[in-house]
């Protein structure tokens, strides 16, 4: 009997060692740079980037085999930080309609809400507090927009509103580039040729 215990503890070390050791030697060094942008995504892993999470995302933007403009719960924030960090032109937020409508946030019917807990089990970010056959309530600070708790919920008691504006979250509009702005930016080209002509001794 303790004989049998003893060769039992002695081939889970050895393997225990084995694996330890074969983790060391064959680790595979991870780019900085697919760290960094990883850091930057929401980690929402909700697959709207076509990606099936944050990090392959990353590694795709790494490769240059995805633009920096696929993710939703990230924004136009997300987007510049992007652009910054990899020292490319931000490019408008690939969905126009969610461009369009605003960040959104999911609301639960209260009285229609049944407590399967199936949005729950759904939502990655664990935006959505209940129990089995009771209420649930969405963390609207903490709910990205993701939409992947519409589909399983078998009442339809999921709504997806538009992220009330406060001071918090507003922000400048981006400038729409038009018949004016051509106008003006000939304007400011031509002084600026007109001045560094006068400046020449």
């Amino acid at each position: 009997m303790i004989s049998g215990i003893l060769a039992f503890v002695a081939l889970a070390s050895f393997f225990g060692l084995v694996l330890g050791l074969a983790a060391v030697i064959f680790k595979v060094e991870s780019s900085p740079v697919v760290e960094q942008i990883d850091a930057l995504l929401p980690q929402t892993q909700c697959g709207q980037c076509s990606f099936a999470g944050c990090h392959p995302y990353a590694e795709a933007i790494a490769a240059g085999d995805a633009p920096i403009n696929l993710c939703p719960p990230g924004g136009a924030n997300l987007i510049q930080s992007l652009a910054d960090l990899l020292d490319v032109e931000a490019l408008p937020m690939d969905n126009t309609e969610e461009e369009l409508q605003g960040p959104m946030v999911a609301v639960i019917i209260e009285d229609i809400c049944i407590g399967c807990t199936l949005c729950i089990q759904a939502c990655p970010v664990d935006a959505i507090l209940g129990a089995a056959k009771q209420m649930h309530t969405v963390i609207e600070s903490e709910c990205t927009g993701c939409e992947l708790c519409l589909a399983p919920c078998p009442v339809d008691c999921i709504e997806m509103i538009p992220v009330e504006q406060t001071v918090k979250n507003w922000c400048w509009p981006v400038p729409q580039y038009n018949a004016n702005n051509k106008a003006a930016e000939s304007i400011f080209t031509t002084l600026d040729h007109v001045l560094a002509e006068n400046a020449r001794p």
